[in-house]
């Protein structure tokens, strides 16, 4: 007998995307403006987005954004003990990819190219490579 897999609609893939996003905004304590920023959105559109049944529709850019970011978020609860897996976007960083900053102001400036660096080095650091 055939497995059938069946495809999600763009709608619940998005609705799945941005519910994971916005637990791990609350897990981080990002404020609206960090939350926004990083899923390279507006505050308000941030505040409609986070809402069961937002009907708007998201860039290709923006849920890999929401990918990745699931991604650190794993990452970092893989490799340290809370609560640092949960402090750590926030806490200021001399790895080579943060010069000093914090990762989310880091990836917040450094876009996605940013994202996807800082998810590479996490699971770097867990040998995920």
């Amino acid at each position: 007998m055939e497995n059938v897999v069946q495809e999600r609609s763009a709608p619940e893939i998005r609705a799945v995307a941005l519910k994971a996003y916005g637990r791990i905004v609350e897990s981080w304590c990002l404020a609206a403006r960090e939350a926004a920023a990083l899923a390279d959105m507006s505050e308000s559109t941030w505040k409609r987005a986070k809402k069961p049944g937002f009907a708007g529709d998201l860039t290709h850019d923006q849920m890999l954004r929401l990918s990745a970011v699931v991604g650190i978020y794993k990452a970092l609860e893989l490799y340290f003990d809370l609560p640092l897996a949960r402090q750590w976007v926030k806490l200021p960083n001399r790895g080579p990819e943060f010069e000093g900053s914090r990762p989310v102001d880091a990836m917040i400036g450094g876009g996605l190219p940013k994202i996807l660096r800082v998810r590479a080095y996490l699971d770097a650091l867990r040998g995920g490579m």
